[in-house]
């Protein structure tokens, strides 16, 4: 299994997540998405979206990181990251597909550089773009973990919610977003961020990431 990814796409962070609370063992290629490695012919061939993640599994080029994660579920069932209780499962669906249809979308890479390039926004602009679509999504999401009495993970141990919450909490910490009022948004971060699989996964200690130590 290989995974194909950019060390800062929050798509990637989900995958490499994924995988590692799976215990699946896979090797990671980077792609460049500051070069547009992505949007070149080899890769498009392999992924016409030309995005990342790319999931070589099976026989096949796997797109769209919310398919693979689903597939991964059902395709490697040990370890799963949705519960096997009906609304459990809805429960864990709703909160991530918050995150990934309605922040993922206007927060992406070529969003800002359009922003940038066409409409000659600068960054201090970006930013305050950037978190007045993360406030949009994240009070109420905060709000509903609110009303379910979340403790350090949505239910017993981390899943699907925690695969997509922690990339976009990375991205939302880069660009300067306040937390303050989140507590329970904070308090899962931390608890994921002390497990091991985790840390593996994080952009900090990928092989492309120039800053790695």
């Amino acid at each position: 299994m290989k995974l194909h990814g950019y060390y800062r796409s929050s798509t990637s962070y989900r995958l490499r997540i994924a995988l590692e609370l799976k215990g699946l063992d896979y090797e990671y290629v980077p792609v460049n998405l500051l070069t547009s490695e992505q949007k070149g012919q080899a890769f498009t061939s392999r992924n016409p979206f030309g995005s990342v993640p790319l999931l070589e599994a099976d026989g096949r080029d796997r797109a769209q990181s919310m398919a693979q994660l689903e597939w991964l579920d059902e395709a490697y069932p040990e370890n799963p990251l949705l519960p096997a209780d009906v609304e459990y499962r809805y429960t864990a669906r709703e909160l991530a597909y918050a995150i990934a249809t309605e922040l993922h979308a206007p927060l992406n890479l070529p969003v800002l550089k359009y922003l940038a390039n066409e409409y000659g926004k600068s960054q201090d602009e970006i930013g305050v773009w950037y978190r007045h679509w993360l406030a949009r999504t994240l009070e109420p999401l905060e709000a509903r973990l609110a009303q379910l009495g979340t403790g350090d993970f949505l239910f017993d141990k981390p899943g699907f919610f925690e695969v997509c919450l922690l990339p976009q909490v990375y991205n939302a910490q880069r660009f300067a977003f306040d937390f303050g009022a989140m507590p329970h948004i904070t308090r899962i971060e931390q608890a994921c961020l002390a497990l091991p699989a985790f840390q593996r996964a994080h952009p900090d200690n990928q092989i492309d990431n120039p800053e790695r130590k």
